[in-house]
């Protein structure tokens, strides 16, 4: 059964990390979040094509493209951040959501509240984009 959540519910460190309340928090936080960025891409993807491509000069044909160019990058991006939204949603459900996926530790709520979609630990990720500066500079 799903844990039935007061309205103006947020996760405490009071609670047990983890525990029912807090999945059904982020459950939920992640569900509208994946909905909104398919609301996004589909306003992006099904919007009427501009009647004015057609006639429009070479600048407003540009600044059109130009335009659409930014609109695929934002529906790429939603699309990468719904794969990772579907990813912590599978990691609620078997309980490995808030646990860092390289040390083990509890990420923190703090970090989940602030980044739903965290893997690893402030210090983890640290010194991840750390070596990967490291190696981009070699």
């Amino acid at each position: 059964m799903a844990t039935k959540l007061p309205k103006n519910y947020a996760p405490s460190a009071k609670e047990k990390y983890m525990c029912a309340k807090h999945k059904a928090y982020f459950g939920r936080l992640l569900e509208e979040w994946k909905k909104e960025l398919a609301i996004q891409n589909d306003k992006i993807l099904f919007n009427e094509l501009d009647d004015n491509d057609i006639s429009a000069d070479a600048v407003d044909q540009a600044t059109s493209q130009t335009g659409k160019a930014l609109e695929m990058k934002t529906v790429n991006r939603n699309k990468k951040l719904i794969t990772k939204i579907d990813n912590a949603i599978k990691k609620i459900k078997d309980n490995t959501y808030g646990y860092c996926q390289e040390t083990g530790e509890e990420i923190g709520l703090k970090r989940l509240i602030a980044r739903p979609i965290a893997t690893l630990t402030v210090e983890a990720q640290e010194r991840h984009e750390r070596e990967e500066k490291v190696f981009a500079d070699n």
